[in-house]
């Protein structure tokens, strides 16, 4: 027998345990510093996601924005300037329990409504920028959305600056009936007396882009652009599969599926979107040219 058998041999092996983390070093660990992939499904550390303007590291998925966020992502840093940030709505029609769901989502997103607007820079060259906020009422157009995006168009129409949109709604605020509605006419008219006088007007609907919104001044731009995989649509789905009975496509209602079918001049990822919105600026220059 070997020395060592001696000390091991017919020795009782030793019980592994689980070791549990206690209530104490759970709290630790930051809340939110991993993120799940509704894609994917893959995870990852949240700081590196959002230092990839929120788009997964993995496949790709574009995550929805705020507009802070936008902002940081999209325009010069520093050079942005906010315009008309104190309206705020009103309940024209009584309807019950309006403004208090306004002040909750004030709270919730520390808007004042459901789109902020401005001028800054991208790559030095100055625009005027309206972003819209899913996180203020799903991003619903009512009159003060609608106001605030035409006296943004009118502000680029005086200054000869380009206009920029990033759409993301639900649509239509049904708490304000019609008046929401004419917003439609009212933004679309601005943006075409805007195009009437040579201005420039770049689009980028995001998820979701839906309702009075993609059938306005979602869809009239100079540049009609999406993000990847973006739902772009009027109607709901089940209200169309019902009205025509017949079964819709699986990618119906994608930005891929309106790229296909005339509807997008192109999809573009937020990683490259500085860089393609940069060229679009230049070649409307005097003596511009595109390289795409």
């Amino acid at each position: 027998m070997a020395l060592k058998d001696l000390f091991t041999k017919n020795q009782p092996k030793k019980k592994k345990y689980a070791t549990i983390p206690t209530e104490t070093a759970k709290s630790d660990v930051p809340e939110g510093i991993m993120t799940k992939c509704p894609s994917c499904k893959k995870i990852m550390y949240t700081k590196e996601l959002l230092k990839n303007t929120k788009v997964c590291l993995h496949c790709g998925f574009h995550f929805q924005m705020n507009a802070k966020e936008r902002i940081d992502s999209f325009i010069d840093e520093g050079s942005f300037v906010e315009i008309n940030e104190n309206m705020v709505s009103e309940n024209p029609l009584n309807f019950p329990d309006y403004l208090e769901k306004l002040e909750k989502d004030r709270q919730k997103s520390k808007l004042n409504e459901a789109v902020v607007t401005g001028m800054g820079k991208v790559n030095g060259q100055k625009i005027v920028l309206a972003i819209m906020d899913a996180s203020f009422r799903m991003g619903s157009m009512g009159s003060v959305v609608g106001e605030k995006i035409t006296l943004a168009i009118e502000k680029a129409d005086e200054l000869s600056l380009p206009f920029i949109i990033f759409t993301a709604s639900g649509g239509a605020r049904m708490q304000e009936g019609a008046l929401s509605l004419m917003q439609m006419a009212k933004t679309s008219v601005a943006l075409k007396r805007f195009s009437n006088n040579g201005g420039l007007i770049i689009s980028i609907m995001t998820h979701p882009t839906t309702g009075g919104v993609s059938a306005s001044f979602a869809s009239l731009g100079d540049y009609n652009f999406a993000e990847p995989g973006a739902l772009i649509a009027f109607a709901g789905r089940r209200v169309i599969e019902q009205s025509i009975r017949e079964e819709l496509p699986e990618d119906f209602q994608t930005a891929e599926f309106l790229l296909k079918h005339g509807q997008l001049d192109a999809i573009i990822s937020r990683i490259d979107l500085v860089e393609k919105i940069t060229n679009i600026l230049e070649i409307h220059q005097p003596g511009g040219e595109i390289e795409w």
